[in-house]
Order: structure tokens, then C-alpha cells, then sequence
């Protein structure tokens, strides 16, 4: 945060604690005095600026996904392999050995060392509120703090984010929380609560599979909802979704105000979530019993009359847009990947077909959602590999637009590089291999393959295509 700080990332400067400024004042001293550290400044500031979303400039939230995933300095190795890295955080891997640079160039250790106190004072500071929003919704719950062993539920506090930043993630057993502060000293209570929420249900949800698996036909109904693509193809985050509204609508709105609770709860109806109103009855009972929520979700789930909760989703008139969603699941990321390794082993084996009908597959439930680069990086081998140069050539300029991990982008570029050198086109071929160069990918093939080609124009080997 303090190198994206140092190339511009003002977001929420004029509301931000004094520690941000300062830490931007020194960076930008040291910067001042010493070629190396500014040379290892502008390094990240140009790959910031080469892998910026255009629909979100100056946007960090991969890089504070990528922050979650890497061990201390001043190595900041990963804690997963590159492969299974969340895919935002994939986009922007490239970044670390950039970033080791910085670290040393800037004197990055010795700079925690002087504000490390002021991060700690915030800490505690902001401990106990924290503290307590997790106590009262146990409390609600009837169930202890982490209930389920190998998962984690972390709040990190980092000033150097626009104040009132939230970013949450989901991977795998990991629920994380990051937020800045500002001068009002607020804590995002409600993304606090609701991440945690789901750091509780998710892992009752996985232990009831068949039980859900029963209301399934509920998602014809919301089909035309504004709620986001995952929730309409997963009946778990669905209703744990729902589920979660309710109890939000029970905890945050005091029990005086039952008008403010059911147009809570309605409006949650009208975004999608059409079990929230049941949920939000079921638990006045369990309000009342001495169960815990482990004990009675099952029974939840069992006495949902699904019928006439469907007929209820029908006469819904449903809003013109949802609020976003807190916590991005990462479970519909998590299960295309695994379609795409499928895809890719068929595609390895000779199977073109049952790849293609694969790939074809992951793109049609993924229209503007997360990540079709790889498909559509799959369906351009597959049209190389049948001869169809002109669809191979477009599929490879669509994956370059639409790919998020570092190796997908840099090995469409070096594809499109050897169909401009076979088409004698060397300019745009040299442009492509650069791309593959600077895209990331630290893996030494790529890097060969790159630099191969722009040593000299690729000829194509006399092997079968199929290999």
C-alpha cells in the first residue's frame, strides 16, 4: 500500500489518520534521494498502470487480495501455489518480485518500525468494538467463536486504504476482512458481522447438501432477480445468503422497530433473496429455544415448504438493482477452475471435442462474471490445433482482453506472436512477445517462449499438431 500510495492512490486522503500522510511524505523523501528506490517505485507504478481495470482506475482490491496471500518480507513467497491463487490476486502476481525491490530499495522494514506503534495503538483502539460485535452475534447464535477447526475469520487494519474501504474475501477456509479507518474512528460494523456470518454458515451449508439440493427448483424463480449470476446457480450461497439477511434483520434493528425489520426483510425479497421472510420468521422460535443455530439449521431447511415459498417468490416484483455483496464467494471461481483443469487434461489427452464442450460450457454460465479467459484460451488451442487461423487468431485477442492470471495472458500473446510471424508480420509479432514478457507470469517456459520469439520468427515444429 505504501509503493500504490506512492504512485497516486489518493482515494480518501482528506479523511485519512495522520499516519497515511505520513508515510507517504517519507516514501516520497526517500524517493527524492536515492535513484534505486525511486527506480524501484516507478517499477510498480508502471505495472499498476499496465494492469489497471478499466472500469475501476486506481482500484486496489487485488492487490489487497494478493497482500492476503503472501508471507512476511522480505521473501513474500505465497502461501498457495500460483495455480490456485484466487484469480484476482493471480492477475496481479507479477508484482512480488517488484515488490521484493521496493521492499529493500525503500527501506521498507525500518519505516514499519516507526509506525508500527501507531498501527498497534489502532489495534487496540478498535479491539474491543470488534470484539464485542462478534460476542453479541455468538450470543444470537447460541454457538462459541470458531466452531470449526482449519478456518480462519481475520479483520486487518490498514490506514493507508481510503477510509471506509471495506474489502472481504472468501478463499477457500479463509474469511478475511480489511478496512482503514478514518478520522471518524467507524468500524464497518454491518461487513464485519455479515462476513463473519458466513464464516459460521458456510460449513453448515456443506454438511447439508441433500437438503438443499431439494429446494433447487427455487432458483427458476429468481431467474430474472438483479442478484449476482452466483447466487442463481448456487442454492447454498443462496439461501445462506437469505438466512443471513434475516439474522442482520433481527441483530442490527432493534426489536421496537418491527416496521424498520420487515421492510429490511423485504427489501432483501426484492433484491432476490425470496427465503429471507422465512428465515426471518423461523428464527423468532429459535430465539426462543435453548438450540444453537448447528442444531436447528437442518430442521430449517426440513420444514421449508417449498411450494408455497415458490409461489411466494412468483408474485414478487423484483427491484431494478441489488446492493453488493459484502464477501465475493470464491466457491463458483473455485469449481469453474476445477472445469477448466478437466478441460485442459481432455485437451492434453487428444479429446478436442470433449474440451471444447467443456470450455463452451464454463463461458455460457459466465457471461460478465469472473473469469472466461481461460476458455476462451482453450476454444483458440482447440481452433489451432483443427487449422482455423482467423477464429485462433480473434479467440486469442478475446482471451488477451478477458484473461485475469498472468500465464493465460502471456501465453495468448506468445500465440498471437507465432500466427503474425507465420502470416510474415514481424511487427505485431515483436509487440505480442513483448506483452508475454511484461504480463507476470514468472514461470521460466513462458519467459523462454517470449524471448525465443523475439530472437527470431517462430517456425512451426514438424511434430503432430496433437502434441
Amino acid at each position: 500500500m505504501s509503493a500504490l500510495n506512492s504512485c497516486g492512490y489518493d482515494s480518501g486522503l482528506a479523511n485519512s489518520l495522520p499516519v497515511r500522510q505520513a508515510v507517504r511524505s517519507e516514501i516520497f523523501t526517500t524517493v527524492q534521494h536515492s535513484p534505486e528506490a525511486a527506480h524501484a517505485r516507478d517499477a510498480i507504478c508502471q505495472f499498476w498502470k499496465d494492469h489497471e481495470d478499466p472500469a475501476g482506475q486506481g482500484d486496489v482490491s487485488q492487490y489487497v487480495s494478493l497482500a492476503l496471500e503472501l508471507n512476511n518480507p522480505p521473501d513474500f513467497s505465497t502461501k498457495l501455489p500460483d495455480a490456485d491463487m484466487p484469480p484476482d490476486a493471480a492477475y496481479v502476481l507479477g508484482v512480488v518480485p517488484l515488490l521484493k525491490k521496493y521492499y529493500q530499495a525503500a527501506g521498507i522494514h525500518a519505516l514499519w518500525q516507526k509506525h508500527e506503534g501507531d498501527y498497534n495503538s489502532l489495534v487496540e483502539r478498535l479491539h474491543d468494538p470488534v470484539a464485542g460485535l462478534i460476542r453479541q452475534t455468538d450470543v444470537f447464535l447460541k454457538l462459541p467463536f470458531s466452531t470449526y477447526p482449519g478456518q480462519r475469520f481475520a479483520v486487518y487494519l490498514e490506514p493507508l486504504l481510503s477510509p471506509g474501504q471495506v474489502e472481504a474475501r472468501n478463499y477457500g477456509n479463509n474469511y478475511d476482512l480489511v478496512f482503514a479507518p478514518g478520522k471518524d474512528g467507524k468500524v464497518p460494523s454491518e461487513a464485519i458481522r455479515h462476513t463473519y456470518l458466513h464464516f459460521v454458515l458456510d460449513p453448515l451449508a456443506a454438511s447439508h447438501g441433500t437438503s438443499l439440493k431439494r429446494l433447487e427448483s427455487i432458483l427458476l424463480d429468481i431467474r430474472f432477480a438483479p442478484l449476482a449470476k452466483s447466487f442463481k446457480r448456487d442454492i447454498a450461497l443462496m439461501v445462506n445468503e437469505c438466512l443471513i439477511r434475516a439474522i442482520e434483520a433481527r441483530i442490527s434493528i432493534p426489536k421496537s422497530n418491527e416496521p424498520a425489520r420487515l421492510a429490511y426483510v423485504q427489501r432483501s425479497m426484492e433484491q432476490g433473496f425470496v427465503l429471507t421472510r422465512y428465515f426471518f420468521d423461523a428464527l423468532a422460535n429459535f430465539e426462543k429455544s435453548a438450540s444453537g443455530l448447528n442444531t436447528v439449521y437442518g430442521d430449517m431447511l426440513h420444514d421449508l415448504d417449498l411450494g408455497r415459498e415458490r409461489k411466494h417468490a412468483r408474485e414478487i416484483t423484483f427491484a431494478d438493482h441489488a446492493d453488493p455483496e459484502v464477501i465475493s464467494p470464491a466457491r463458483v471461481v473455485v469449481a469453474q477452475a476445477n472445469l477448466l483443469n478437466q478441460a485442459e487434461q481432455k485437451l492434453a489427452s487428444g479429446d478436442k471435442e470433449g474440451a471444447q464442450k467443456i470450455a463452451e460450457e464454463v463461458l455460457q454460465h459466465n457471461q460478465g462474471g469472473d473469469e472466461p479467459g481461460r476458455a476462451v484460451f482453450l476454444l483458440a488451442q482447440i481452433a489451432t490445433l483443427d487449422g482455423k487461423m482467423d477464429e485462433a487468431r480473434s479467440k486469442f485477442e478475446q482471451a488477451v482482453r478477458a484473461a485475469r492470471d498472468p500465464r493465460t495472458l502471456a501465453w495468448s500473446h506468445i500465440y498471437l506472436g507465432r500466427i503474425y510471424d507465420l502470416e510474415e508480420n514481424r511487427q505485431a509479432a515483436l509487440e505480442h512477445y513483448r506483452a508475454a514478457l511484461s504480463a507476470g507470469d514468472p514461470a521460466a517456459d513462458t519467459k523462454a517462449a517470449a524471448e525465443k520469439g523475439i530472437t527470431a520468427p517462430y517456425q512451426p515444429s514438424q511434430r503432430p499438431p496433437q502434441q
